[in-house]
């Protein structure tokens, strides 16, 4: 069953979330996630102590520290999907975006499988009659909420530095679970569906963090 936040709670998550986040232009309410079912068709089911060691051509990478990828463990059945050359592009970039920021391979794992549960890693333009409101990219920013111009929000680095920016001004996220340091940037109606991506999450950043 999912927990309903209260209309206070919620303007208090979206003010603190945008007010923190450093963001240029005046907020709204942050938005709700546009592909909101917690166990897509088709998805299946991941392994929670799986890890990724090597490159896509099968050479070995510079070891991560998995401590580092998943601190507190992973919370609940872990889905996972096959991902295009397209959504491998996203992650990459995702990490490049974190990398440039000066943030470490967790705050990667959390942008990502935040990214995974938004909009499955497709930079996802408008939707028409499924939009949520305005809602675009990865992370399904919304432009009437501040986050940027279109053009923005569904540039890769752009849209991953806003979150990081948001994620880096929550006080200890590095402390929290996945799901709650990515609702508190989020705001999401499904405030625990991004617990489920963990595992894949970690899982791309060990590939890819030094390919």
């Amino acid at each position: 069953m999912n927990t309903i936040i209260t209309g206070t709670l919620r303007d208090k998550l979206r003010n603190t979330a945008l007010g923190i986040a450093g963001l240029a232009l005046a907020g709204g309410a942050i938005a709700a996630p546009a592909l909101a079912a917690q166990h897509t068709p088709g998805v299946q089911a991941a392994t929670p102590d799986t890890a990724v060691t090597t490159s896509d051509t099968g050479a070995t990478s510079d070891r991560v520290d998995t401590d580092k990828l998943t601190p507190h463990g992973v919370q609940g059945e872990q889905s996972r999907i096959t991902l295009s050359g397209e959504q491998t592009d996203n992650v990459k970039g995702i990490i490049a975006a974190t990398k440039k920021a000066g943030m470490d391979e967790r705050a990667a794992v959390v942008a990502i499988a935040t990214a995974l549960q938004e909009s499955k890693l497709e930079n996802l333009g408008h939707l028409g009659d499924r939009n949520d409101h305005d809602s675009q990219g990865l992370f399904q920013q919304r432009p009437s909420s501040g986050w940027g111009t279109v053009e923005q929000i569904t540039d890769v680095e752009y849209s991953t530095t806003a979150f990081l920016n948001g994620l880096r001004a929550v006080d200890g996220w590095q402390d929290m679970p996945l799901t709650e340091a990515a609702q508190t940037v989020q705001v999401s109606a499904f405030p625990f569906h991004y617990a489920q991506w963990e595992t894949q999450a970690a899982e791309l950043v060990a590939q890819h963090w030094n390919s």
